[in-house]
């Protein structure tokens, strides 16, 4: 609905089988600039996910101008070329995705599954799409493969290890956890295959996914 065509043709824009390193560092640097405005609000998770769900709605809008009148697209695809890939030119780019998804974690979850659930969006995603990119042979589905899936997987493991040794011991039941936690974690990534943005899924999926997790196995 808001579809409408530029001629902007300056620099080839990155396909979604690029690696575009440029954009993995963008999405990681964001994802970490949003922890660090929930650790200096002093931990204030409802107000980090109201400043949070603010930038997404903001973003949503602009999104929706940009792609309504075609100088304004123009000049926003000239500044955000870098980290845009070539689908986005003419859809919602996944921003405002990112910025409602890590807010509705926060908002309806744990704080510290949802923290959690951010992390795997920071690391995982980038992470996972790397790998897939440059050594998926084995196709799951159509834009998933085994081997890309498989890094998200040890990435969210190893995150909820690394996270739950700073909230309980070193048990087997943080074993299981960080398990399913790897499994929740690699599935919800995959979830994007449904047309689902998964800078919204990651978040949201995970999040829901290690709260029931945690209420059987008490981790956090």
């Amino acid at each position: 609905m808001f579809a409408h065509s530029t001629n902007i043709e300056l620099v080839p824009f990155r396909l979604r089988n690029d690696v575009h390193l440029m954009r993995k560092l963008w999405h990681m640097g964001t994802g970490l600039c949003g922890l660090f405005l929930y650790f200096i609000n002093g931990q204030q998770v409802f107000k980090t996910a109201n400043i949070l769900m603010a930038l997404g709605c903001l973003a949503l809008i602009l999104e929706a101008m940009r792609l309504r009148y075609p100088s304004l697209n123009r000049f926003a695809l000239s500044i955000m070329r870098p980290v845009m890939r070539e689908s986005e030119k003419n859809t919602i780019s996944g921003f405002p995705y990112y910025a409602m998804g890590v807010a509705l974690s926060l908002y309806l979850f744990p704080e510290r599954l949802a923290i959690l659930s951010v992390i795997f969006l920071v690391f995982a995603d980038p992470i996972s799409s790397y790998f897939g990119i440059n050594f998926g042979k084995d196709k799951l589905l159509p834009n998933k493969s085994l081997q890309g899936s498989l890094a998200g997987f040890v990435t969210c493991y190893a995150l909820c290890l690394i996270y739950g040794l700073v909230y309980s011991s070193a048990d087997f039941s943080l074993l299981i956890f960080a398990l399913f936690g790897g499994l929740i974690g690699a599935l919800s990534e995959m979830l994007s295959y449904f047309k689902i943005d998964d800078n919204f899924t990651i978040p949201v999926f995970s999040g829901f996914g290690l709260t029931l997790i945690n209420l059987i196995l008490g981790i956090f």
